[in-house]
């Protein structure tokens, strides 16, 4: 539980970062990180249009460097973009400097004003000056469904589990994620689930 839905006393060192929406309305934020990734995104987009939904995607620059058309096709398609940094870097590893700039980097090619850290966490510094031109987006459940240790029915699960209203969902459009079979087994019982469930679908 501590990894799929951050405790208190991590929530603490982020203080005016987004973990969850209004508890009390029955909505929930659909994010996916890392992305555009060519064999992965259209998929993604594919099935939310199917639903009606739309999403929030926190999204490397240099994939979207390297993949410009679906970077495109997430843009067109109405989803809302988010700053993953440039390199998908650990903010432990950098100074508040070197990761400033290469979030700045980033936006130069996405231009949005949400920004979630890589792997979760940055150094105080680093919060206290991003806070300054994002909004910081944490989540309330990440899936894992980049987890070589878990399978598509425990990311599933993961889900059940703990969404609740007000939930900032984080799945991946990531090899990672597509490679080991949890994202196209999982997202799709999941929105299934949701949407029997009476949850509504919101951007950040």
């Amino acid at each position: 539980m501590l990894i799929e839905q951050p405790p208190r006393a991590f929530r603490a060192l982020y203080p005016s970062a987004i973990f969850r929406k209004d508890p009390n309305e029955r909505t929930v934020y659909l994010t996916f990180d890392d992305g555009p990734i060519p064999e992965v995104t259209p998929w993604v987009l594919d099935l939310l249009a199917k639903h009606g939904i739309y999403a929030t995607f926190f999204m490397v620059g240099d994939n979207i460097r390297k993949y410009p058309e679906t970077f495109k096709q997430v843009v067109e398609a109405g989803h809302r973009i988010g700053n993953h940094t440039f390199n998908h870097i650990k903010g432990f590893e950098h100074s508040k400097e070197s990761y400033l700039a290469n979030t700045n980097e980033a936006n130069k090619l996405m231009h949005t004003d949400l920004f979630r850290p890589p792997h979760g966490h940055m150094r105080i510094a680093q919060y206290w000056e991003l806070k300054k031109y994002y909004k910081i987006i944490m989540w309330d459940l990440v899936t894992r469904d980049y987890s070589k240790k878990r399978n598509g029915p425990q990311v599933l699960e993961n889900v059940k589990r703990y969404v609740r209203n007000g939930s900032i969902i984080t799945f991946h459009d990531s090899l990672k994620s597509w490679d080991n079979g949890n994202l196209p087994y999982a997202l799709p019982k999941a929105l299934e689930y949701l949407i029997a469930e009476g949850y509504s679908f919101k951007t950040l």
